[in-house]
């Protein structure tokens, strides 16, 4: 196990259990290594915090939560660095930002591609599909307003 002190305390970690980020984070791509943090709340989202630099953290969730028609599959080359075989599962993330004001938006046009069996992400930008980096979550109906 090894320790590093950050913005959440010390935090005692398996290197054998970090999420590997091969390119880094569009950004931070000198920022390689990361732990998820443990949800101390139920709901969507949690933090993945970096070892290489660990005031550095970040906030993700699944954006099919708010989005379920959103959809991104990895390609052949995508699928190389992700270390995926044919038939291993994928996920598709995304980073979230809490603004000042509090409004909370997901970058939907540069989700994080994830592959639980190699621990392994990537970061790709998608040129179609008229995403944004600051998509704001939909306004649900309250029936209790009506």
């Amino acid at each position: 196990m090894k320790k590093i002190m950050s913005r959440f305390g010390e935090i005692e970690y398996d290197p054998e259990d970090t999420l590997s980020f091969p390119e880094g984070l569009i950004g931070f791509e000198m920022l390689r290594e990361f732990i998820v943090m443990p949800n101390e709340k139920a709901g969507p989202l949690f933090w993945i915090q970096s070892i290489d630099d660990p005031q550095i953290a970040f906030v993700m969730t699944d954006p099919t939560n708010f989005f379920p028609d959103y959809t991104v599959a990895p390609d052949e080359s995508e699928r190389s660095k992700l270390g995926m075989q044919e038939g291993d599962e994928g996920f598709v993330l995304s980073v979230v930002t809490v603004h000042p004001d509090r409004s909370v938006t997901l970058n939907l046009q540069a989700p994080v591609l994830y592959a639980p069996a190699s621990n392994r992400a990537i970061q790709v930008i998608l040129d179609k599909g008229g995403y944004q980096t600051r998509t704001p979550l939909p306004v649900v109906d309250n029936p209790a307003d009506k």
